[in-house]
C-alpha cells in the first residue's frame, strides 16, 4: 500500500456525486486539481470523468473491476460514507488503489432517528395525524380521540442485531427511555446493563427489533419470512442501516396479515427505489418509510466533509487512516 506523496505532479481529484453531500467540503491542504460533479450515471461517464484522476470521490457511484481496469493513474478513491459495497474492492487491491472510508460520523443522527421511528409506532403518530387531518377528532364525543394502542418504550425490550458504536448508542438511548436492552452480535459483549442472547431469542423476546448490521452475503436477508413470524404481534422492526437484510416482500406480507405490529425503515435494497418495490407503495398507519436520511443531519454531512478530507490528507502524506483496502 502506498500514497502518492511522492509523486513530482499534483493530484487530480474528481467527485463524483458532489450533491451527496450537503456541507462545506475545504480545499486539501497539498497541491492538486479539483473537479466535482452534481452525480454521475453509468459506467461510461463515471470512467470519462476519471481519466488521469489519481483521486476519485464517491458517494453512491459504483466503481467495479470493469471500470477500475480503465483507470491506470487511479491511486485512492476516498469514499464518502461508510459503506463501500458499491466497490469491488479485490479489485482495488490487485490495481494497488487504497480505500478509505468514513466511520462513526453519524453516531448521533442515525440512533436519533431510530428513537424516532420506535417512538412514531409506539405513540401510533401517523394513524392520529391522519384520523385528525379526517376529522375524527373534531367529531368526537370525548375530549380525546381513542382508536389506535399507544404503548410506552418504557419496560419493554429492545433488541439490537449488531453491536457496533451506532448499536451501542441506541442501547444508551433505549436505556434512557427506560428501555431493557438485549443483543445478538457476532462478537462476544460484556457490558453492563446490556443481556446478550441467541438469535431466536433475540427475535422471540425483542418489542423492538432494531438493525445495525453491514450489507455482506451472509447478512443478506438475514429478516426473512420465518424470522417474521418467530417475533412477537405486537414487535416493531427498525432498519436504519442497509436495505438488503430483511426480505422486503415478506416484510409486506407480514405487515398486511398482522405478523407484527409495525416497522420503521430508512433503507430499501435498491436506492433509489424502483417503483415496484414491495414496500414503497404500502399504505398502512404502521409502516413509516423515510428516504435514507437517518445519516443526513447538517452536523453529521459536515463531520464526514471534514473526515473525508483527513482521509485524502493522510493519504497524500504516505499514512492513509480509514483503510478497507
Amino acid at each position: 500500500m502506498t500514497a502518492a506523496s511522492t509523486s513530482p505532479h499534483p493530484h487530480r481529484i474528481v467527485f463524483l456525486d458532489r450533491d451527496s453531500l450537503i456541507a462545506s467540503v475545504r480545499p486539501p491542504a497539498f497541491a492538486h486539481s479539483w473537479q466535482e460533479h452534481a452525480h454521475t450515471k453509468g459506467s461510461e461517464q463515471t470512467v470519462a470523468r476519471l481519466q488521469g484522476a489519481t483521486i476519485a470521490i464517491t458517494n453512491k457511484v459504483p466503481l467495479r473491476a470493469a471500470e477500475l481496469a480503465q483507470l491506470p493513474d487511479l491511486k485512492m478513491i476516498a469514499v464518502a460514507a461508510t459503506g463501500t459495497d458499491i466497490l469491488d474492492l479485490a479489485a482495488c487491491r490487485e490495481r494497488g488503489i487504497v480505500v478509505a472510508n468514513i466511520r462513526d460520523y453519524a453516531r448521533a443522527t442515525v440512533p436519533e432517528h431510530t428513537l424516532a421511528l420506535m417512538l412514531a409506532l409506539r405513540r401510533q403518530l401517523i394513524a392520529y395525524r391522519a384520523d385528525v387531518e379526517a376529522g375524527l377528532w373534531q367529531a368526537s364525543e370525548r375530549f380525546c380521540l381513542f382508536g389506535h394502542p399507544v404503548r410506552d418504550l418504557a419496560g419493554s425490550r429492545l433488541g439490537l442485531l449488531g453491536y457496533g458504536k451506532l448499536g451501542k448508542s441506541v442501547a444508551q438511548l433505549g436505556r434512557a427511555f427506560g428501555m431493557q436492552v438485549q443483543v445478538h452480535n457476532r462478537s462476544p459483549i460484556d457490558e453492563d446493563g446490556v443481556t446478550e442472547v441467541t438469535f431466536d431469542a433475540l427475535l422471540a423476546t425483542s418489542d423492538v427489533l432494531s438493525l445495525h448490521l453491514p450489507l455482506t452475503e451472509a447478512t443478506r436477508n438475514i429478516i426473512g419470512a420465518q424470522e417474521l413470524a418467530r417475533m412477537q404481534q405486537t414487535s416493531l422492526l427498525i432498519n436504519t442501516a442497509r436495505g438488503g437484510l430483511v426480505d422486503e416482500a415478506a416484510l409486506a406480507e407480514a405487515l398486511r396479515k398482522g405478523v407484527i405490529a409495525g416497522a420503521g425503515f430508512d433503507v430499501l435494497s435498491k436506492e433509489p427505489p424502483l417503483p415496484d418495490n414491495p414496500l414503497l407503495n404500502l399504505r398502512l398507519p404502521n409502516f413509516i418509510l423515510t428516504p435514507h436520511t437517518a445519516w443526513a443531519s447538517g452536523e453529521a454531512m459536515q463531520t464526514l466533509a471534514d473526515m473525508l478530507i483527513d482521509n485524502i490528507e493522510a493519504f497524500e502524506r504516505g499514512a492513509p487512516t480509514n483503510v478497507v483496502a
